[in-house]
Order: structure tokens, then C-alpha cells, then sequence
């Protein structure tokens, strides 16, 4: 069965991948295709300097949201463990995405200071509960079971925001000024499909946890920071954890960048027209799905970390294939005698990069699964989401200083330079050792 575990119930396993599946409504409709390329273009509008105004304000809501889940992911994941209180901060972050989200609606073209607020406001929700729903994947899978599991989690996410996306490119149109009234839709679209596709997952999902005695208010953060304290001390011990989330936090960082700005290059630089932003999505997130079950039963039979790598060199040649579309498409005309367009050979970026996205994601989330010490898995995945999130602020504020100054084809360069260095650092991971030394540190 492809659902049911030697820990959980097909029920309750599918109850923890439908939140996957509802929150890349938010990913996808907010942050990729449509939200993103409305605010630089719509709401900010500086068209007369490439839109690199827009560009920079919307890397900045997003790296501003990333650095408060550096803040606070760790201690918050520290107090989750600590009381058996996941599903409850996880139905938090749950619902403020869904209000936050829902209120993109009222933000009108020049009014960027209220759109900045309310998209660095949504992600950061939707960021805490990325990470807590990560914390029950050592709950509902033995380790042989991780990588299947995240990985159909990962692939059933992918076809909710194809599901999603679709509908909304089809009946809210095109992002344009002349349908702002239509387009602006999208933010309480994305609310009602998490709202609703994620009931599912508070219904069946358990908490496994054991709680320990109940402490004041201002007890929980001291507890959470000392826990917190006591992680960083053990990383010593725990060398292969560290090592890899420095790899991580090299890989999101070029992660970060390309699914905050891949649909703002086609528009910006590509020069893509409707119909082919919607094969382009297509396209990605059927290749994303089958990417996220394929390497998630690879990675059950060679390891997480080697699919892990693997899905990195893939990123280097997607960033690659991504920076070179319009001299490649120039060159393919000159040497077969055709007349394709830059935006067609653009998809062929799309599909490679597809393959990689949920892959990586899938492949990451699991080694730490693997690498975390029993009962201490929120905290980790605690530490998972700041690393993930410290590179996305990095990533992010760097590539907008760098288009600003030689222009977003040339900056989307950087990604292929951060995949590349997380690849030589994972290197150093020692995936048996790790996962000894995490199983010695029991609590």
C-alpha cells in the first residue's frame, strides 16, 4: 500500500500529505505564478526601470518573513515537543495564512505598503506551518517508510497547486492592470482551497507526543531557548546534521529565488505570452509530481543524501538552461533552420527544473527525518525551517541587490552558483554515521 506505514493508518498518512496538497495553493498562487508577478507589475508598476522597484520590494516581504521564522521556528518547535502540542500550533499557523492570504483582496494598485505587510504577514504563517506539519513525518513513517511517504506527500502537493492554478489562470485571466478586478480574486481563492483541502489533515492526523508537566507563560521560552541552546551544543556530536543543513541552507537559497522569481523572468525576460505561462506551469508541476514520487522511491533504495545530490546537479543544468533560452533559442534557429521562439524553448528549462523541485524539497525534508534525535523532531525540523528560510532572506535580498544592478537574466546566475556549492558541501555528510549518532541522543 502506498499510503499505509508500519506507524500510521492509510487514513491518517493521507491526512498528512493533504497538507501538502492545500498549502501549494499558496505557494504556487501566491508566491510563483500569479501573486508575485502582480505586485511588481500591478500594485508597484515600475515599468519604466524593468520593474527592479517591484522586484526588490517583493524579495524584501519575503526575506523579512523568512528572518522571523529564523526568530522563531526553532523555540517554537522546542515548546511543541515539550508540551505535545504540534497539531495545535500547526492549526495557528493554518488559519493566520488563511486570514492573510484571504485579505490580499483589499490591496489596490500603489498601495505597497499594505501589500508588503500582508505578504510578509501570510508567508511567515504559511512558512511556520511548513515546518510543523515536517515534525509528524518521524510520527507516521519508519525510516525505510520516509522517503516514499514525503515523497507522495511532496507529489500530491504538486497536483493540488496544479489543480489550484489552473482554475485560477482559466477563470480569473491574465495578470494585467485592465483585470485587476478579476485577477485580485486570487488571494481569496487560495485561502478557501487551503481552508478546505487541509480539513482532512485536523481531522485524522494524531498527536503522539506524551506532554511533560505544564509551566508558566514566560517557563515555555526559557524551555524552548534552552532546548534550542542544548541543539546548537550538540551539533558537535551531531557533525553530519550540521554539515547538511549548511548544504541545505546553500540549496534553498537558490530554491528560494527561483520560486519567488521564475514567473516574473518569463514575463520580464522571456517575454512569455498567456498561453504559454500556463503550458510553462503545466508543464512544471506535472514533472515536480512525477519527480517527487520517483526520487522519493529512488532515495528509499540509495539513500536521501545521494538522491539529494543527485537532484542538485539537475538544478545546476536547469539554472543553466534557464539563463541561456534566448542565445540558445537564437542558436537552434541558426543551426536547424527554424523559427521557434525563446518562450517555447524556455519550457524545455521548465520540465528539467520540474523534475529537481520536488525532488530536492522531498530528498531534504527526509534526511532530516533521518538524522533527528527520537522526540526531538519538531525542534529539528525547527532548525530545518531556519535553515530553509535564513537562505531564502539571503537568497532573495542578494539576487534583488543583484538585478537591480545588472538586470535579472544575469542575477538568476547566483542560483547555479548556490547549487553548486551545496553540492561540495554535502559531500561531507555521512548518512549512516549521522543517523547512529541521532538514534544515541534519545531523551
Amino acid at each position: 500500500m502506498v499510503w499505509a506505514t508500519s506507524r500510521a493508518s492509510r487514513r491518517e498518512v493521507f491526512g498528512w500529505a493533504m497538507f501538502d496538497f492545500a498549502n501549494q495553493a499558496y505557494t504556487l498562487l501566491i508566491i510563483t505564478v500569479v501573486y508575485g508577478d502582480l505586485f511588481t507589475r500591478v500594485i508597484v508598476g515600475d515599468a519604466g526601470d524593468d520593474y527592479r522597484l517591484g522586484n526588490l520590494l517583493w524579495g524584501s516581504a519575503l526575506a523579512l518573513s523568512y528572518l522571523a521564522v529564523v526568530v522563531t521556528a526553532p523555540v517554537l518547535g522546542a515548546v511543541m515537543d515539550y508540551t505535545a502540542t504540534k497539531k495545535r500550533f500547526l492549526f495557528a499557523g493554518y488559519a493566520a495564512t488563511v486570514a492573510a492570504t484571504a485579505a490580499l483582496y483589499t490591496v489596490e494598485p500603489g498601495q505597497v505598503a499594505l501589500g508588503f505587510a500582508l505578504i510578509a504577514l501570510s508567508s511567515y504563517a504559511y512558512c511556520l506551518g511548513e515546518a510543523f506539519i515536517a515534525g509528524f513525518l518521524p510520527d507516521i513513517a519508519g525510516p525505510r517508510e520516509m522517503g516514499r511517504v514525503s515523497g507522495v506527500g511532496w507529489s500530491l502537493g504538486y497536483l493540488g497547486g496544479l489543480c489550484a492554478t489552473a482554475f485560477t489562470v482559466l477563470v480569473l485571466g491574465e495578470v494585467s492592470a485592465e483585470n485587476f478586478e478579476r485577477i485580485r480574486w486570487v488571494g481569496p481563492f487560495a485561502a478557501a482551497f487551503f481552508l478546505v483541502c487541509a480539513v482532512p489533515t485536523f481531522l485524522w492526523l494524531r498527536e503522539r507526543g506524551r506532554a511533560q508537566p505544564r509551566l508558566a507563560g514566560r517557563e515555555y521560552v526559557a524551555l524552548g531557548l534552552s532546548r534550542v541552546a542544548r541543539t546548537l551544543h550538540s551539533l558537535g556530536y551531531l557533525r553530519d546534521l550540521g554539515i547538511f543543513m549548511a548544504s541545505l541552507l546553500l540549496a534553498m537559497s537558490g530554491l528560494a529565488i527561483i520560486l519567488s522569481y521564475a514567473f516574473i523572468y518569463g514575463a520580464q525576460v522571456i517575454g512569455w505570452d498567456e498561453g504559454v505561462r500556463l503550458i510553462m506551469f503545466v508543464v512544471t508541476q506535472i514533472s515536480a509530481a512525477a519527480g517527487a514520487v520517483g526520487f522519493g522511491l529512488v532515495q528509499d533504495r540509495l539513500g536521501a543524501k545521494r538522491t539529494y545530490m543527485a537532484t542538485l546537479l539537475i538544478w545546476v543544468a536547469a539554472i543553466l538552461l534557464i539563463w541561456a533560452t534566448p542565445q540558445l533559442t537564437a542558436l537552434l534557429n541558426g543551426l536547424l533552420g527554424v523559427a521557434w521562439e525563446a518562450q517555447h524553448v524556455f519550457l524545455a528549462a521548465g520540465c528539467t527544473a520540474g523534475l529537481a523541485l520536488g525532488a530536492c524539497q522531498s530528498a531534504g525534508r527526509t534526511l532530516v527525518g533521518l538524522l533527528a534525535p527520537p522526540g526531538r523532531s519538531a525542534e529539528l525540523f525547527g532548525f530545518w525551517g531556519v535553515s530553509t528560510k535564513l537562505a531564502a532572506a539571503f537568497g532573495l535580498v542578494a539576487v534583488g541587490a543583484l538585478q537591480a544592478a545588472v538586470g535579472l537574466q544575469s542575477a538568476i546566475l547566483l542560483c547555479a552558483a548556490l547549487f553548486a556549492a551545496a553540492f561540495l558541501v554535502a559531500l561531507g555528510v555521512d548518512e549512516a554515521r549521522g543517523r547512529a549518532r541521532g538514534q544515541a541522543l534519545v531523551e
